[in-house]
């Protein structure tokens, strides 16, 4: 059985450096196969707002197991690659433009480190940069795979367009750089009710705690209200007419219409303006982490990646 609180003896920890010079926390899975079989090709996972790759051990070790040489960064700013602001347990970034930036370099530099074909697995936030990155042409890969992708942010009712006004106004009448709320994972949401809204596994819930306390560094906080600002921004700049229609990657989109975070109505139609995209759609039994969720759900949604991309990207 696999330990999700340890990092396993095969993977290496390393820091990548953003053109900027930025330290990028890295860490890589070598493909298990054995010595004359050749990797299946090259995975990069991409976590969410606020994630680590420790969350994920787990799930890259069993893609790594399926033969894929396997690599997941953690975010400038969060997890192990830095904070921007002097708080450290808030959110920031000065736009997701950078992120984009960031992860055109990698893309660059390590698809000619790793034998193609090159695909892509991202949550949450991570997700919505992939797409933007589709967009914009910074990364070409293979197939994408794209666990409760934050096309939207839950509203809660709200407009868009009001949504954004009240964000751009708390920005103007007090420091952009505050928290945007106190703790939790949203507005209203005490910590203590955070697992409900991400998973209903509990001791994978709890493994994430483990490593906040294991390596405190990597623990971050609320966003800004600066951040809640760019982050409506780009998702809007996402449904301007032409963009997604203009994507020919095959793109697999998981998301469950009990999400509390991103907006399931937006992927759902999102999903209907790529022109090459299957849904799998969850319902009550599945909150926002899809890949930390309970066996059955989670089971589900690694068989359809990895199904995807044999079919979508096959072997070289």
């Amino acid at each position: 059985m696999f330990d999700r609180r340890s990092i396993p003896p095969h993977a290496r920890e390393t820091m990548w450096n953003a053109a900027d010079g930025w330290p990028i926390r890295r860490i890589d899975f070598p493909a298990q196969v054995d010595a004359l079989a050749v990797p299946r090709g090259a995975l990069l996972f991409l976590p969410g707002r606020g994630d680590h790759y420790e969350k994920y051990l787990e799930t890259l070790d069993q893609f790594a197991r399926q033969g894929w040489q396997v690599t997941a960064v953690d975010w400038r700013g969060q997890g192990g690659s830095g904070r921007l602001l002097a708080d450290p347990n808030v959110g920031y970034i000065d736009d997701f433009g950078t992120w984009v930036s960031d992860l055109r370099n990698f893309w660059s530099k390590w698809t000619t480190e790793q034998p193609g074909p090159h695909v892509v697995v991202a949550h949450s936030m991570g997700g919505h940069l992939v797409m933007r990155a589709l967009a914009e042409g910074a990364i070409a890969p293979d197939a994408v795979a794209l666990s409760a992708p934050m096309l939207g942010i839950d509203t809660m009712g709200l407009p868009y367009a009001l949504h954004h006004a009240i964000a751009k106004l708390f920005c103007r009448i007090g420091d952009p750089d505050r928290a945007a709320w106190k703790e939790g994972e949203k507005p209203g949401s005490p910590l203590s009710l955070r697992s409900n809204i991400l998973t209903h596994d509990a001791d994978r819930y709890a493994d994430e705690v483990y490593w906040w306390q294991a390596r405190p560094d990597i623990r971050l906080g609320p966003p800004s209200w600066h951040w809640v600002e760019r982050a409506i921004a780009s998702t809007r700049a996402l449904n301007e007419p032409g963009i997604l229609e203009a994507i020919r990657t095959p793109v697999l989109m998981l998301a469950t219409r009990a999400d509390r975070l991103v907006d399931t109505n937006r992927i759902e139609r999102d999903a209907k303006r790529l022109p090459d995209c299957e849904l799998l759609l969850f319902g009550k039994e599945a909150a926002h982490e899809l890949l930390r969720e309970a066996d059955p759900v989670r089971n589900r949604c690694i068989e359809a990646i990895m199904a995807y991309f044999d079919r979508r990207a096959p072997r070289s």
